[in-house]
C-alpha cells in the first residue's frame, strides 16, 4: 500500500518559526516532524509514499530528496495553488489510482498502529476510514460521531462549546480506496470533511471510523510546537531519538560534548557536535539542536534551540524557542514563550519579554528591552567598530564571511592599485582569518603586502612606509575566543573616528568594488621586515652609554610575536641580555591576568637570582610592557608609567607629555618637577597618538602598559620602550626601585558598574546635575574635582553596558568613599 504525506502547509500560526521554513521541517527533538511521520510510515511497510509540498516546496524536496536515506521511495506532487485537503491528494491521483492508500498529515506528531487502521479498513469493507483519537479540548478540530459498528454518522468541522457532542475528533489521517477520486474535482480546492465526506454519506457509502489508542499532537500552535519536545523527551511518544541515553531521560547525539561540570537535569536533548560549557545549568524539556555552543554559566529550561545557534555566557533562556543559526550574546534573558526566528542576532544584556516574537534575520541591540514583537524594523547594531578595531567571537560575531566583506568595504574606500599591509599574531584564527582579507582585498584591486607573523607595533612601522593602510589580526587580550580586526592609516595609527564611519558606511550599504580580471592586486612577501625596524629603532632612539654601562637584563617574550624581533634587537645594543619564553604557542595567542601575574612574578625570581639591572615582559604581540626592579619586585603598571615620565622628563626638561584623564595627578606633579607638562586626552588610545604626533611632545602612557616613545613612533610599542629604558637607566646611574621611591605613592581606585544602554545618557545628565558647583572637566567622561584635590570620573563605555569610574584621593579610604558616593548617584539614575 502507498501513503500520501501532505507537507503543503504555511503553519501561519507558527510564524515567525515557520516564516522562512516550511511547518513540516520543523524540528522535535531535533529531527523534522515529517521524518517522525516518514519513520512511522516505514515501520508500518508503507515505504512507498507520495508526498504533497506547496508553500516553500524546494526545501521539503531538499531535505528529504528521493528517500533514500530513510530507505523509502518518496515522490513528489507540487500544487501551483492551495487545493485543499481533498484537492491535493487529487493532484497525486496518478501515483495512487490502483490500489487502498492512506493519508497523513507531515506536520502532526503521532505513534498510531497504521497496521491495525489498514487492517480495520480491509475488515470493514469502507472506502474510506477516518482515524479518530480521543482529545481532552475538541474545538480546535472536527468531531465525528460513529455508530456502536464504527460507521460515521456525523461529522462536525471546528464546532464550538454549545456543538460539542463528543471528544472524538478527525486526526488528518485516512485509508481510502481510489474510488473515492471520483467525488473530487480536479484543480479546485476540495477539503474531505467539509465537502467529499458529507457527500460520500448522503450517498450511503461506507465510511468508517477508526479510534486509534496513542500519541497524537496536531503541532499547531506555538504552545503545541513546546509541548511536543516535552512529550517525546518524557516517552510519551514511541518515535526514534538519535544518539545515546548517557543517563534517564538525558540524550546525547554523537560527536557533542557535554563539560563534566554542566549541570543536566532531563528528560533533555542535546544533538550532534553540540559543545556545552563548564557551569551551564540544562533544565527538563530543553532540546539542543546540532552545532549549537551554549558558553559557560547559561541557563536553558524548556528551551527549543535549532541548529547552529550560539548561545553566551550567562544567558537564560525559558520557555522559548531559537531558530536557526541565530546568536544569543552574553547575559541576554529570553521568556517563556518567546520566539526568535532564524539568523537573528539579540545583543548582550538585552531581554526578550514573553510571548513576543522577533521575525528571522533581525537584531536586538545589546541592553535592549522588547516587549512588542520585532517583525519590520530592526533594532539595529549601531556600529561596527568598537574600543579595539571590528572586535567579536571567533566564528560566531567574527566570521570569515565577515572578514571578506569588511575587508572589501575597506577596499573600496582606497583608491584601486593602493598597497595595503596585513599582519597577523600567532594563532590559528588569525591565520585562517587573514587568508580571508587578502583575498577580498585582492579582488578588490588591492596590492597587498603580507607581514605573516609580526609584533602589532612592527605592522604599524610597515604600515607607514609606502601603504594606503594596514589591517592586523589579533587574539583579543585576555578573551583567548574572540578576535580583533585592526584596521590602520597610512601612518600606521588605527583608522580615525571619520575613517571608521567611512567604513561602517560603505559595509552597511554593502558596495563593494570588484576588480576585473586584469586589476588583480599583487601579494608579496616583504623580507627582513625584522632587521629594517631594529635598524630604524637604535638609529631614531638615544642609546648612548649603553654599552658602557655593563647592564644585564631579563626580557619575556612571554610566547608571544615579540620574540620575533628581539634576537636582531639585543644583539645590536649591546647589552647583557636572558631571553625566557622566546617559543611561540600558537595554543596560547593571549594571557589571561592570573597568568600574565604569574609570569610577572616567575620573571621577578629570575630577576632576583640573576642580580640584573630589571626585567621587562612583553604582551603576546609586542604592544605593552611591564617592569620588574632589580629586587625582583613587580611594579605595576600605573607605577611603571610614572617610573618611565620621571626618567624621561628629567633627561628632557622641557616639552609635553601624553597621559589619558584616569592618570593619577602625581604625574603632573613629577612632570612638573623636571619643567615638563602634561597634556591630558581621552581615554582612547587615538587621541593618545595624536598628541604623540606633535612636535613638543617628549612621551605619552596609558598606565597599562602602553608607552610612546615620540621620537621613534606615535603608537604604543613595547620594543621601543624596552630600548628607551635601558638608556635611560645605564645614563642615569640609578636603579628603577630608587626612582619608584622617590615618587609619591598614587591612590586611584577603578569601579565598574552595569548600566543599560537605554539610561547611559540620563546618568551622565544625573552626574552633572550632581557635581553642582565644583569643577567640572569634560575632556572625557565627567571628572568632577573637589576644593580639596581629591576627585571622581565618570565614563560611559562606547561598547559595553557598563559605566567606568575612577577616583584619586590622598589615601584608598577617601578613594573608597568617592567612589562609593558616585556609584550611588550612577545607580540611582539606572534605577
Amino acid at each position: 500500500m502507498k501513503a500520501v504525506v501532505m507537507a503543503g502547509g504555511e503553519g501561519t500560526r507558527l510564524r515567525p518559526m515557520t516564516s522562512s521554513m516550511p511547518k513540516p521541517l520543523l524540528p522535535v527533538a531535533n529531527r523534522p516532524i515529517m521524518e517522525h511521520v516518514l519513520r512511522l510510515l516505514k515501520r508500518h511497510g508503507l515505504s512507498e509514499t507520495v508526498v504533497t509540498v506547496q508553500f516553500l516546496a524546494s526545501l521539503v524536496k531538499n531535505y528529504f530528496g528521493d528517500g533514500e536515506e530513510l530507505g523509502m521511495e518518496l515522490t513528489y506532487a507540487n500544487e501551483e495553488k492551495p487545493l485543499g485537503t481533498a484537492g491535493s491528494v487529487k493532484n497525486a491521483e496518478e501515483a495512487l489510482k490502483d490500489d487502498a492508500f492512506l493519508v497523513i498529515s507531515g506536520d502532526a506528531l503521532t505513534d498510531f498502529d497504521l497496521t491495525d487502521l489498514i487492517r480495520f479498513h480491509k475488515e470493514k469493507g469502507a472506502l474510506v476510514t477516518v482515524c479518530l483519537t480521543r482529545v481532552p479540548n475538541p474545538l480546535e478540530f472536527g468531531i465525528t460521531i460513529v455508530d456502536e459498528a464504527g460507521k460515521v454518522e456525523r461529522f462536525l468541522e471546528k464546532p464550538t462549546w454549545g456543538q460539542v457532542f463528543s471528544d472524538t475528533v478527525n486526526t488528518g489521517i485516512y485509508v481510502m480506496e481510489p474510488e473515492v477520486f471520483d467525488y473530487v474535482e480536479a484543480d479546485v480546492s476540495v477539503d474531505w470533511s467539509g465537502d467529499v465526506f458529507p457527500q460520500l454519506m448522503k450517498e450511503g457509502k461506507p465510511i468508517y471510523g477508526y479510534i486509534a489508542e496513542g500519541y497524537w499532537e496536531d503541532v499547531g500552535t506555538h504552545e503545541s510546537y513546546v509541548k511536543a519536545q516535552a512529550d517525546v523527551l518524557e516517552g510519551k511518544v514511541d518515535v526514534d531519538l538519535d544518539g545515546f541515553e548517557i543517563s534517564p531521560g538525558v540524550w546525547v547525539a554523537e560527536g557533542a560534548e557535554v563539560h563534566p561540570d554542566a549541570v543536566l537535569r532531563g528528560p533533555l536533548y542535546i544533538g550532534d557536535y553540540a559543545k556545552i560549557e563548564a557551569g551551564v545549568e540544562l533544565r527538563e524539556h530543553t532540546v539542543v539542536g546540532s552545532n549549537v555552543v551554549v558558553k559557560s554559566g547559561a541557563f536553558l529550561h524548556r528551551a527549543v534551540v535549532h541548529d547552529n545557534v550560539y548561545i553566551g555566557q550567562h544567558s537564560n533562556l525559558r520557555g522559548c524557542v531559537i531558530g536557526k543559526n541565530t546568536d544569543i550574546m552574553r547575559a541576554a534573558r529570553i521568556e517563556d514563550g518567546a520566539v526568535i526566528g532564524d539568523e537573528c542576532l539579540v545583543g548582550e544584556e538585552s531581554i526578550v519579554q514573553g510571548n513576543v516574537r522577533v521575525y528571522p534575520f533581525k537584531t536586538v541591540e545589546a541592553g535592549a528591552f522588547v516587549n512588542t514583537s520585532v517583525i519590520w524594523e530592526s533594532r539595529g547594531q549601531a556600529h561596527l567598530f568598537g574600543a579595539r578595531g571590528v572586535s567579536g567571537i571567533l566564528n560566531v560575531e567574527i566570521t570569515p564571511e565577515l572578514a571578506v566583506r569588511l575587508a572589501g568595504a575597506y577596499a573600496t574606500t582606497l583608491k584601486k592599485g593602493a598597497t595595503v599591509t596585513t599582519a597577523r599574531d600567532h594563532s590559528r584564527g588569525a591565520r585562517a582569518l587573514k587568508r580571508a582579507v587578502i583575498s577580498a582585498l585582492q579582488t578588490s584591486a588591492i596590492d597587498v603586502r603580507d607581514l605573516e607573523n609580526v609584533p602589532l607595533p612592527v605592522a604599524r612601522q610597515q604600515t607607514a612606509r609606502g601603504s594606503a593602510g594596514g589591517i592586523m589580526i589579533r587574539t583579543t587580550p585576555g578573551v583567548p575566543d574572540s578576535v580583533d580586526i585592526m584596521f590602520f592609516d597610512e601612518r600606521g595609527a588605527d583608522l580615525s573616528q571619520a575613517g571608521q564611519r567611512k567604513l561602517d558606511r560603505v559595509f552597511a550599504r554593502q558596495e563593494y568594488r570588484r576588480a576585473f580580471p586584469g586589476e588583480i592586486g599583487d601579494l608579496h612577501f616583504p623580507a627582513s621586515v625584522f632587521d629594517s625596524y631594529t635598524g630604524s629603532l637604535l638609529r631614531n632612539l638615544d642609546v648612548t652609554g649603553i654599552a658602557d654601562a655593563g647592564l644585564k637584563v631579563v626580557v619575556d617574550a612571554s610566547n608571544g610575536s615579540a620574540g620575533l624581533v628581539l634576537p636582531s634587537l639585543l644583539g645590536r645594543l649591546g647589552v647583557d641580555a636572558l631571553t625566557i619564553n622566546p617559543g611561540l604557542d600558537e595554543s596560547r595567542p593571549t594571557e589571561t591576568s592570573d597568568s600574565r601575574r604569574s609570569g610577572l612574578v616567575r620573571l621577578g625570581e629570575i630577576v632576583a637570582s640573576a642580580r640584573a639591572a630589571f626585567g621587562v615582559r612583553f604582551d603576546p604581540v609586542g604592544e605593552r610592557l611591564s617592569l620588574v626592579d632589580e629586587r625582583g619586585r613587580i611594579i605595576e603598571d600605573d607605577r611603571a608609567l610614572l617610573v618611565m615620565l620621571d626618567l624621561v622628563a628629567a633627561e628632557r626638561r622641557s616639552g609635553r607629555v601624553a597621559l589619558p584623564v584616569t592618570t593619577t595627578r602625581i604625574a603632573e606633579q613629577v612632570a612638573a618637577y623636571h619643567g615638563t607638562q602634561v597634556e591630558w586626552t581621552t581615554t582612547s588610545p587615538d587621541d593618545l597618538t595624536r598628541v604623540g604626533r606633535e612636535e613638543s611632545t617628549i612621551f605619552g602612557g596609558d598606565g597599562r602598559g602602553g608607552f610612546i616613545i615620540p621620537e621613534f613612533s606615535s603608537v604604543f610599542d613595547g620594543a621601543a620602550a624596552f630600548v628607551r629604558l635601558i638608556g635611560l637607566v645605564a645614563r642615569t646611574q640609578l636603579t628603577l626601585s630608587q626612582i619608584d621611591a622617590r615618587i609619591p605613592r598614587a591612590h586611584v581606585l577603578k569601579r565598574d558598574l552595569a548600566t543599560p544602554w537605554a539610561v547611559k545618557g540620563l546618568v551622565m545628565r544625573r552626574v552633572v546635575e550632581a557635581a553642582g558647583d565644583r569643577f567640572v572637566d569634560t575632556t572625557d567622561g565627567v571628572r568632577v574635582v573637589e576644593a580639596d584635590g581629591r576627585w571622581v570620573m565618570v565614563l560611559p563605555d562606547p561598547a559595553e553596558a557598563v559605566t567606568h569610574l575612577w577616583a584619586e584621593g590622598p589615601d584608598d579610604d577617601s578613594a573608597q568613599a568617592l567612589l562609593d558616593e558616585w556609584s550611588a548617584v550612577v545607580d540611582s539614575a539606572g534605577h
